[in-house]
């Protein structure tokens, strides 16, 4: 999709927050109309480690140079700014009805760019995946919250404040109306209730006997659908990030099929790191893959879902799974599965999967799961064969052999 950005952006680095100044982006769809406005302040306060097992932390805001990677849907939009030596900084909106949200915060960093992170003794790049606090927002409004928010993470704080936001634009203009954060919203002290003391009498115990619910045992499910999924930088150019994937998620001892159909497919792509974002009615699943230019693996996995109870949301950011070379592909037939934290389990069915150097919209070579590599397995199995056959060989000649000689003392 063709869009166009302006940005007033103030780099400073380590000074403190009151000095910050906004960022403001316009974002246009290729029709050139306004599609996504959003003018906040955002800093970052990151710990790092360097020599002799030290730690040192930084505080930065996003520069001056950016390239934007933003992307403008009916139902899904994305506000991605890359800057530096392979930073990126994105937020993931989606409708829900009448209302939408932020899903996501994704904040990658890389500390081989000594500019920002002086003396670091890692040089791969780290990415950071938050939820925000951003929801049940009207379509037809602003997002306002001029109170400071901090989100935070493992070594990763982001504070953002002064926001003002509107992911869905319609008319080609930002609306008048304001949904304000809770922390903007002056409350009402409450007076304290008094209870008169209850005369209820407690009903007497008797004894009864009651019979154990009967359990039943859980029903195997089938082998979930494989969605076909694939992110393109824009509408005319050809997919940057491709994979097949049959999804099972497993949280809270329950276990559920990731539907393909109807799927709402976004995320983005970008040199060190791509995003691919699955929101189905019920959750929503987001890949983050970087890359160390050679390498590259998926690196975090966010996960949300709405329950009867409320939303269920886990993470993990330090993952290192589905690794392969730059400009190939990943790939994993058989059954797999992931311990990603204490309360989420994830398998994969039919995977196969690139998220950089995609070329023609295809896979290309596929670097497959040990589970898959049976090109141990065949000579082992051609060996045995062969060895079986010089026995019976063997065998029968030593037999023939010896009717042969018992012949002879018969004569």
């Amino acid at each position: 999709m063709s869009r166009y950005a302006t940005f007033v952006l103030f780099l400073t680095l380590g000074i403190a927050f009151q000095l910050s100044h906004g960022t403001e982006v316009n974002v246009r769809d290729k029709t050139n109309q306004l599609c996504l406005f959003a003018n906040l302040m955002v800093n970052f306060s990151v710990s790092y480690e360097v020599a002799d097992n030290k730690s040192a932390t930084v505080e930065f805001e996003l520069p001056a140079k950016v390239t934007d990677e933003s992307t403008c849907g009916d139902t899904s939009s994305t506000l991605k700014l890359n800057f530096g030596e392979g930073h990126s900084w994105s937020v993931n909106f989606t409708i829900n009805g009448k209302m939408y949200q932020a899903d996501t915060i994704v904040f990658s960093y890389n500390l081989s760019d000594t500019t920002v992170f002086p003396n670091s003794v890692l040089n791969e790049t780290e990415t950071v995946a938050v939820k925000t606090h951003i929801t049940d927002v009207g379509v037809d409004t602003c997002y306002s919250c001029k109170s400071k928010d901090t989100i935070e993470a493992d070594k990763v704080n982001q504070t953002l404040w002064n926001v003002l936001i509107q992911a869905f634009v319609t008319n080609n203009r930002t609306s008048k109306n304001i949904t304000s954060c809770a922390a903007d919203v002056p409350t009402t002290p409450v007076a304290p209730t008094t209870h008169a003391p209850s005369t209820t009498t407690a009903a007497p115990v008797t004894n009864s006997t009651t019979t154990a619910p009967t359990t039943t045992p859980t029903p195997t499910l089938p082998t979930p659908t494989t969605g076909k999924y694939s992110i393109k930088r824009d509408e005319n150019s050809t997919a940057c990030l491709i994979a097949n994937i049959g999804l099972r998620i497993g949280f809270k001892q329950e276990q559920m099929n990731f539907d393909p159909n109807g799927t709402k497919v976004s995320g983005s792509c970008g040199v060190n790191s791509s995003e691919l974002i699955l929101t189905s009615n019920t959750m929503t699943i987001m890949l983050t893959f970087t890359n160390d230019t050679k390498k590259f693996r998926l690196h975090a996995l966010n996960f949300t879902k709405n329950t009867s109870s409320g939303e269920f949301s886990e993470a993990n950011t330090n993952l290192s799974l589905w690794e392969a070379a730059v400009g190939t592909s990943y790939m994993c037939n058989k059954e797999q599965n992931y311990t990603i934290t204490s309360q989420l389990t994830l398998y994969t069915f039919d995977l196969q999967v690139q998220p950089f150097g995609v070329k023609n919209g295809v896979f290309s070579t596929a670097h497959e799961c040990s589970l898959d590599d049976t090109s141990i397995l065949i000579p082992i199995i051609v060996g045995a064969a062969l060895a079986g056959l010089i026995l019976i060989v063997v065998i029968a000649y030593v037999i023939g052999r010896r009717k042969t000689y018992v012949g002879y003392q018969t004569l």
